[in-house]
Protein backbone atom coordinates (compact mmCIF):
# COMPACT_ATOMS: atom_id res chain seq x y z
CA UNK A 1 0.00 0.00 0.00
CA UNK A 2 1.41 3.71 -1.02
CA UNK A 3 0.45 5.70 2.03
CA UNK A 4 1.08 9.14 2.00
CA UNK A 5 2.17 11.02 5.22
CA UNK A 6 1.54 14.83 5.42
CA UNK A 7 3.85 15.87 8.72
CA UNK A 8 6.51 18.61 9.56
CA UNK A 9 9.94 19.00 8.15
CA UNK A 10 10.78 20.84 11.69
CA UNK A 11 12.89 19.12 14.23
CA UNK A 12 10.60 18.35 17.23
CA UNK A 13 11.09 16.68 20.69
CA UNK A 14 10.82 13.49 21.25
CA UNK A 15 7.34 13.15 22.36
CA UNK A 16 6.75 13.29 18.76
CA UNK A 17 9.79 12.14 16.97
CA UNK A 18 9.32 8.78 19.05
CA UNK A 19 6.32 7.93 17.69
CA UNK A 20 6.87 9.02 14.71
CA UNK A 21 9.85 6.57 14.46
CA UNK A 22 7.55 3.59 15.48
CA UNK A 23 4.68 4.62 12.75
CA UNK A 24 7.34 4.51 10.45
CA UNK A 25 9.15 1.20 11.09
CA UNK A 26 5.19 0.01 11.21
CA UNK A 27 4.91 1.28 7.37
CA UNK A 28 8.56 -0.56 6.61
CA UNK A 29 7.72 -4.44 7.92
CA UNK A 30 4.38 -3.91 6.70
CA UNK A 31 5.87 -3.72 3.27
CA UNK A 32 4.02 -0.51 2.45
CA UNK A 33 5.52 2.69 0.83
CA UNK A 34 5.90 5.94 1.99
CA UNK A 35 4.76 8.80 0.32
CA UNK A 36 5.55 12.02 1.49
CA UNK A 37 7.04 15.58 1.01
CA UNK A 38 10.36 14.08 0.18
CA UNK A 39 12.56 16.20 2.76
CA UNK A 40 15.48 14.97 4.31
CA UNK A 41 15.13 16.92 7.55
CA UNK A 42 12.69 17.06 10.64
CA UNK A 43 10.56 14.90 11.20
CA UNK A 44 10.23 13.98 7.68
CA UNK A 45 13.66 12.43 7.93
CA UNK A 46 13.15 10.60 10.80
CA UNK A 47 9.84 8.86 9.05
CA UNK A 48 11.64 8.31 5.80
CA UNK A 49 14.73 7.00 8.21
CA UNK A 50 12.11 4.55 9.90
CA UNK A 51 10.84 3.22 6.54
CA UNK A 52 13.59 2.80 4.68
CA UNK A 53 15.06 1.02 7.72
CA UNK A 54 12.50 -1.18 8.00
CA UNK A 55 12.42 -2.39 4.62
CA UNK A 56 9.53 0.13 2.84
CA UNK A 57 9.93 2.33 0.12
CA UNK A 58 10.38 5.79 -0.44
CA UNK A 59 8.45 8.31 -3.19
CA UNK A 60 9.01 11.61 -2.37
CA UNK A 61 7.34 14.57 -4.35
CA UNK A 62 9.40 17.64 -3.08
CA UNK A 63 8.68 21.32 -4.73
CA UNK A 64 11.30 23.52 -6.80
CA UNK A 65 11.75 25.70 -4.02
CA UNK A 66 12.68 23.21 -1.30
CA UNK A 67 14.33 20.91 -3.67
CA UNK A 68 17.98 21.33 -1.85
CA UNK A 69 15.77 19.60 0.92
CA UNK A 70 15.09 16.84 -0.71
CA UNK A 71 16.48 13.36 0.12
CA UNK A 72 19.04 11.48 -1.38
CA UNK A 73 18.67 7.89 -1.45
CA UNK A 74 14.92 7.83 -1.96
CA UNK A 75 13.75 5.14 -4.21
CA UNK A 76 11.88 8.10 -6.08
CA UNK A 77 11.92 11.68 -6.01
CA UNK A 78 9.13 13.72 -7.97
CA UNK A 79 9.62 17.86 -8.13
CA UNK A 80 6.70 19.48 -8.31
CA UNK A 81 6.61 22.90 -9.75
CA UNK A 82 4.31 24.18 -6.77
CA UNK A 83 2.93 23.71 -3.19
CA UNK A 84 -0.73 23.05 -5.42
CA UNK A 85 0.71 20.58 -7.64
CA UNK A 86 2.41 18.59 -4.93
CA UNK A 87 -0.54 18.02 -3.30
CA UNK A 88 -2.15 16.91 -5.84
CA UNK A 89 1.15 14.41 -6.61
CA UNK A 90 1.09 13.40 -3.31
CA UNK A 91 -3.05 12.43 -3.62
CA UNK A 92 -2.47 10.57 -6.74
CA UNK A 93 0.28 8.41 -5.40
CA UNK A 94 -1.40 7.26 -2.17
CA UNK A 95 -3.95 4.66 -1.76
CA UNK A 96 -4.15 6.09 2.03
CA UNK A 97 -3.39 9.17 3.65
CA UNK A 98 -2.13 9.81 6.89
CA UNK A 99 -1.90 13.56 8.88
CA UNK A 100 1.05 14.11 11.81
CA UNK A 101 1.92 16.53 13.24
CA UNK A 102 2.86 19.63 11.56
CA UNK A 103 1.97 23.39 11.53
CA UNK A 104 0.57 25.24 8.86
CA UNK A 105 1.80 23.42 5.68
CA UNK A 106 0.37 20.15 6.88
CA UNK A 107 -3.22 21.95 8.16
CA UNK A 108 -3.41 23.21 4.58
CA UNK A 109 -2.90 19.65 3.34
CA UNK A 110 -5.06 17.59 5.30
CA UNK A 111 -8.23 20.19 5.02
CA UNK A 112 -7.64 19.80 1.58
CA UNK A 113 -7.25 16.49 1.74
CA UNK A 114 -11.02 16.24 3.65
CA UNK A 115 -12.59 18.93 1.31
CA UNK A 116 -11.52 16.67 -1.71
CA UNK A 117 -13.09 13.74 -0.07
CA UNK A 118 -16.19 15.30 1.57
CA UNK A 119 -17.27 16.09 -2.32
CA UNK A 120 -16.27 12.46 -3.29
CA UNK A 121 -13.14 13.42 -5.78
CA UNK A 122 -11.51 10.70 -3.75
CA UNK A 123 -12.58 8.22 -1.56
CA UNK A 124 -9.10 6.92 0.14
CA UNK A 125 -8.86 6.73 3.89
CA UNK A 126 -7.60 9.73 5.61
CA UNK A 127 -6.40 9.14 9.53
CA UNK A 128 -5.07 11.95 11.73
CA UNK A 129 -3.07 10.72 13.76
CA UNK A 130 -3.22 12.56 16.53
CA UNK A 131 0.73 11.96 18.41
CA UNK A 132 0.44 13.22 22.16
CA UNK A 133 -2.72 14.78 22.18
CA UNK A 134 -1.58 17.51 19.55
CA UNK A 135 -4.85 17.67 17.26
CA UNK A 136 -7.21 17.47 20.09
CA UNK A 137 -8.73 20.87 19.66
CA UNK A 138 -8.93 20.15 15.73
CA UNK A 139 -10.48 16.90 16.40
CA UNK A 140 -13.12 18.94 18.61
CA UNK A 141 -13.56 21.57 15.72
CA UNK A 142 -13.98 18.77 13.52
CA UNK A 143 -16.58 17.15 15.82
CA UNK A 144 -18.76 20.26 16.24
CA UNK A 145 -18.84 20.90 12.38
CA UNK A 146 -20.27 17.40 11.72
CA UNK A 147 -22.73 17.92 15.24
CA UNK A 148 -24.11 21.47 13.97
CA UNK A 149 -24.42 20.43 10.27
CA UNK A 150 -21.22 21.79 8.36
CA UNK A 151 -20.43 18.92 7.22
CA UNK A 152 -22.94 17.08 4.13
CA UNK A 153 -21.59 13.65 4.98
CA UNK A 154 -20.65 12.15 8.62
CA UNK A 155 -17.27 13.01 9.60
CA UNK A 156 -17.30 9.47 10.15
CA UNK A 157 -16.73 9.24 6.66
CA UNK A 158 -14.17 11.44 6.17
CA UNK A 159 -11.69 10.81 8.49
CA UNK A 160 -10.46 8.23 11.53
CA UNK A 161 -9.03 9.34 14.69
CA UNK A 162 -6.06 7.10 15.59
CA UNK A 163 -4.09 8.06 18.85
CA UNK A 164 -1.16 6.03 18.11
CA UNK A 165 0.90 4.26 14.86
CA UNK A 166 -0.75 0.76 15.92
CA UNK A 167 -4.40 1.76 15.50
CA UNK A 168 -3.41 3.91 12.29
CA UNK A 169 -1.99 1.08 10.25
CA UNK A 170 -4.79 -1.31 11.21
CA UNK A 171 -7.21 0.78 10.24
CA UNK A 172 -5.47 1.61 6.58
CA UNK A 173 -4.91 -1.67 6.37
CA UNK A 174 -8.49 -2.76 7.26
CA UNK A 175 -9.93 -0.40 4.94
CA UNK A 176 -7.61 -1.53 2.06
CA UNK A 177 -8.55 -5.19 2.79
CA UNK A 178 -4.91 -5.97 3.52
CA UNK A 179 -6.13 -7.79 7.19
Amino acid sequence: MNICVFLSAADLDERYTGPAREFAELIGKGGHTLVWGGSDSGLMKVVADGVQESGGRLVGISVDFLKEFARPGADEMVIAKDLAERKALLLARADAVVIMVGGAGTLDEATEILELKKHALHTKPVVLLNTAGFYDGLKQQFRRMDEEGFLPVPLTDLVFFAEDGVGALAYLEESAGVR
